[in-house]
């Protein structure tokens, strides 16, 4: 397989499991705010990550427990916290006619996605190490072709999401509808967040 194809094909199949970047811009497409700005900050955050994992600083981590595990702490924290908020949004849930309603400020989502882009492990493991290995038999334009075609995967899948979210928006407009899916989303950010500190534990 040539090296475009095969890190278009191993982005994908990393990038489309259901994690918290993704509901992350699920539920900004769902409300429309800055659902295309949540995508440009998880696309650009994911670009930055797969190229110094490509470029060799994955070998230098998985050298380094230490760092290693210092990363799962304040990733696990950050999605308690999150899955948190979701379940107390869950409490008063909301619709999609958002008059009256707070909206989020571009700052806030970029912090937000570059949060989940930075402080996730499962989203460094998969961006610097494994695609980082993925890509050690590589080197000239085979190694460049490898990363476009990954960094590309990202880039369709996140921009897609937040266009299906608008599709998807006239299905939210119950409130009990957002109830489920913040009970959803927080129930999945304290699974990985759980995950990451049994791994740790275990490790």
């Amino acid at each position: 397989m040539p090296p475009f194809l095969r890190g278009l094909t191993l982005g994908l199949s990393l990038i489309v499991a259901i994690g918290p970047q993704n509901a992350f811009v699920l539920r900004q497409g769902l409300t429309r705010q800055h659902a295309l700005l949540a995508a440009l900050a998880c696309s650009l955050s994911d670009t930055l990550l797969v190229t110094l994992g490509v470029l060799g600083v994955g070998a230098f981590l998985a050298r380094n427990p230490g760092l290693a595990a210092l990363g799962t702490l304040a990733g696990a924290a950050f999605l308690l916290w999150y899955g948190w908020r979701s379940f107390r949004a869950a409490r008063k849930p909301g619709t999609l006619d958002t008059a009256g309603q707070s909206q989020s400020r571009p700052r806030a989502v970029i912090t937000t996605a570059a949060a989940f882009s930075f402080l996730n492990p499962h989203a460094l493991l998969d961006t610097v190490v494994l695609i980082g290995g993925a890509s050690a038999g590589l080197s000239g334009s085979g190694r460049r072709a490898f990363l476009l075609g990954t960094v590309l995967a990202s880039w369709v899948w996140f921009f897609s999401l937040s266009l299906a979210g608008r599709q998807l928006a006239p299905l939210m407009r119950s409130p009990r509808a957002w109830q489920v899916l913040d009970v959803l989303v927080g129930l999945m950010m304290w699974a990985v967040a759980g995950g990451l500190v049994l791994g740790l534990r275990q490790g």
